[in-house]
């Protein structure tokens, strides 16, 4: 959807789903650190009006905001005065929770930015094309996995174009390569053990996974085209007490497996 606009000159886009769970639950899984980890990214949040929020997307890409109204558990706002990066308006948050029927609730996200130009529209509009595919792991997290600790394993590379070579390279051997919603997968070869039942199959170069090995657990794989290269994300969702050592043990599994699918370029020097 495009991105909206009011008579004030605020733009913004919206983003909504239904998931499993009471007000309060969901709460704790959409307005706390240890909840936020289990489905989207590495997060440290105060639970309070003033309290700051840190996300982690990976190195060198930190998002801090700021909590301007708090009242759990059905809404909260919070401030990112970088918003969409150097130059961009500020950009203010809106989450709420709405109890449904049948035991779900309604989760609604909103970004909002003041701006006299659409210089940022397309910047938002990826951030919106982005949360359906979080929205669905907080569902399953919330489904399956409720409350329990999470710990990430968390990996990106970057790979020489076309995005359906470098696509392949991961999910052949990973055993996901044509992969079908439903289908039991299992890696090969000396590819990390991974299996699992897929959950969602994207329209591009994107997975879904209900993990099996190597803990019970999600995973969200992507490709995606970055200048002349390809950006490669892998997140493995771990839940349990246990999942903190298995992911430091099976980390450096899984980096050096991608370290071997796509070497780092070596330097040239003049003689």
């Amino acid at each position: 959807m495009p991105v909206q606009k009011d008579p004030s000159g605020r733009r913004f886009i919206a983003v909504e789903t239904e998931v499993p769970g009471t007000p309060e639950e969901v709460w704790q899984a959409i307005a706390t650190g240890p909840g936020i980890t289990s489905w989207f990214v590495p997060t440290q949040l105060e639970e309070r009006k003033g309290g700051s929020i840190s996300m982690n997307f990976g190195p060198g890409m930190e998002s801090s905001s700021e909590i301007r109204e708090w009242d759990p558990p059905r809404r909260f706002t919070a401030e990112n005065k970088e918003g969409m990066g150097p130059g961009a308006p500020p950009m203010a948050t809106e989450w709420t929770v709405e109890a449904k029927a049948g035991g779900t609730c309604r989760v609604r996200v909103v970004h909002s930015w003041f701006a006299s130009t659409d210089d940022w529209d397309k910047q938002y509009e990826s951030v919106e094309k982005g949360w359906p595919a979080f929205f669905r792991i907080l569902k399953s997290y919330l489904t399956h996995f409720r409350g329990q600790p999470c710990t990430q394993l968390q990996l990106m590379a970057f790979a020489p174009g076309p995005t359906e070579k470098a696509w392949s390279q991961v999910t052949e051997p990973l055993g996901l390569a044509g992969a079908q919603v439903g289908q039991s997968v299992k890696s090969s070869g000396n590819a990390p053990k991974l299996a699992a039942i897929v959950e969602h199959v994207g329209s591009k170069a994107e997975l879904i996974l209900h993990l099996d090995q190597p803990a019970p657990g999600m995973a969200h794989l992507s490709a995606m085209p970055m200048g002349d290269q390809v950006y490669l994300y892998i997140c493995l969702y771990l839940y349990g007490g246990g999942a903190g050592a298995l992911v430091a043990r099976e980390e450096p599994v899984w980096r050096t497996w991608l370290e071997r699918l796509f070497p780092a370029p070596v330097e040239q020097t003049e003689s």
